[in-house]
């Protein structure tokens, strides 16, 4: 098409905006909430881009988590929604500076590398030969290797055979090749496995005494260009994730002699023992203000990149319902009581903190929502065992609008763990699971150096935070309390068997 023909187009196109969506339920507040939380009024993704962005990794004991913490509660002041925040123990505090690790022998190349939560620094640049954790036969022979190997940099972890993911090798290779690289995968996983177990326990603090330079490793989540990035095990000597191609360039380099040599400069620096904070909102009820409809989502995050998906959608979640439950229900019949749990990545302690201290609270608990994965729309409310309850959250489903609610079935896996509604259901108290789509999630960007705002599908954010205000609201009007029996749990053999114990929270980071 010639200039002339587009533009006498682009002038004969009418732009119109698209029409706004009517809030297809009768409910009035239900309808408010719709105009709140599903068109241009929607705050998700303002509040989205601040926390993910701004402020970014939320990791326990760090200035970005106490950020999250003041920036929370000046919003929710801004929205005149009552908040504060309690303080339910310590942790280490640390602070991340900038990581450099460059190849240098027998060739320069800069090395994909994130330093390790807690990990110290170097205290400047250091220099050092890559070597890679050895094959002994025994605990001995492994301390003498140790002795020797001061000022070298370990690897710890094998090579990957490949570092496609997956379903690439099965969408565009032969089926015998894609078994023979899983065959060569698992080989190598146990043959480095009887390393580490013939090597013996505590090799954190046995890497610290032996003066090693730093070590590596190299936690791969099977997708592309994914790492995950936990806590380090040493203590004096830097420890760093490694990108699974370059940990596998280091392996082939030291296997064939050829004498890798690393440089590294790590900015990190303890701050010993800082405040933990959980932070807590809530609206107050006019009628039973002694009940509770608890929003649940975890505050903190790992800081490998910006724990955008866990948990920043679902503390944004959680935050706007909050707003859109101040703009059109001001006056619940309940209380609703927003927890922004810190510790969540440490062993649910915030949450488990708040619980064993406000006892009268979790008793009284009507029902609560917990969120811990990611973006997409929420697909299943895990009833947690409270089997009973289930035809009441249908009820309230079944007066949501079919656009927010379509998506969701009921599943109950009777195993589940893993985040913060267990501090409350080992107690009895019926809070369940909103549960988005895991898999991918699982493989990109849970705890990874992934986990950043382009993640976020502000679409279903705004959906699923609608959806929680609009199941509070619900809750909160509901006659009755919700039933609190829970189905028993079978054990594996098929046999009954108690519900785990609640765990008993750490309130320091030595406790």
């Amino acid at each position: 098409m010639n200039r002339v023909a587009l533009s006498l187009v682009l002038a004969l196109t009418v732009v119109r905006p698209a029409p706004a969506q009517d809030a297809p339920t009768d409910d009035r507040v239900l309808r408010a909430m719709w105009d709140e939380g599903m068109t241009e009024r929607s705050q998700a993704a303002r509040l989205a881009q601040a926390l993910m962005d701004s402020i970014g990794p939320r990791l326990t004991g760090t200035s970005g988590y106490a950020n999250a913490v003041d920036w929370a509660l000046a919003q929710y002041s801004a929205w005149d929604i009552d908040a504060r925040r309690e303080q339910y123990g310590t942790w280490n505090g640390w602070r991340r500076g900038a990581t450099q690790l460059e190849l240098i022998a027998p060739r320069r190349r800069d090395l994909d590398a994130t330093l390790m939560a807690y990990s110290p620094g170097t205290d400047g640049p250091v220099v050092g030969e890559v070597v890679a954790f050895p094959d002994l036969p025994e605990q001995a022979a492994y301390d003498a290797w140790l002795a020797e190997a001061r000022g070298k940099v370990i690897l710890l972890t094998p090579p990957e055979t490949s570092c496609r993911p997956l379903e690439n090798l099965i969408a565009h290779s032969r089926p015998e090749t894609v078994r023979r690289i899983q065959a060569q995968r698992d080989s190598i996983q146990a043959v480095w496995g009887q390393r580490l177990a013939r090597s013996g326990g505590g090799l954190g603090t046995r890497f610290d005494e032996a003066g090693i330079a730093a070590v590596l490793s190299s936690s791969w989540s099977q997708g592309w260009g994914v790492s995950r990035i936990h806590s380090a095990a040493t203590r004096e000597v830097p420890m760093l994730d490694v990108s699974c191609e370059d940990n596998g360039l280091l392996n082939r380099l030291a296997e064939n002699g050829q004498q890798p040599r690393v440089r590294l400069d790590a900015d990190a620096e303890a701050l010993g023992e800082v405040p933990s904070y959980n932070t807590i909102a809530e609206m107050r009820g006019g009628e039973l203000p002694n009940e509770y409809i608890l929003l649940s989502a975890h505050l903190d995050s790992w800081d490998g990149a910006s724990g955008a998906t866990d948990n920043g959608t679902a503390t944004v979640m959680m935050m706007e319902a909050m707003r859109i439950l101040k703009a059109t229900y001001p006056s619940p019949r309940r209380t609703i009581l927003v927890g922004h749990w810190g510790g969540e990545e440490q062993g649910l302690i915030g949450s488990g903190a708040f619980a064993a201290d406000h006892p009268q609270v979790v008793d009284n608990i009507h029902v609560g929502f917990n969120h811990d994965n990611g973006t997409w729309r929420v697909e299943a409310i895990r009833m947690q065992g409270f089997e009973e309850a289930q035809p009441m959250v249908e009820r309230w489903l079944r007066r949501i609008p079919g656009k927010i609610s379509d998506t969701i079935a009921f599943t109950s896996p009777q195993r589940e763990g893993g985040s913060d509604h267990t501090s409350f259901t080992c107690r009895g108290a019926p809070v369940v699971r909103l549960q988005s789509n895991y898999p991918d999630y699982r493989q990109y960007t849970w705890h990874t150096n992934l986990d950043t705002y382009d993640k976020v599908i502000l679409d279903d954010l705004k959906n699923n935070a609608t959806l929680a205000a609009m199941l509070a609201y619900l809750a909160s009007e509901e006659p009755a309390r919700l039933p609190r029996e829970r189905e028993p749990r079978i054990s594996q053999e098929g046999e009954p068997e108690p519900y785990p114990p609640c765990r008993v929270p750490p309130r320091s980071s030595g406790g």
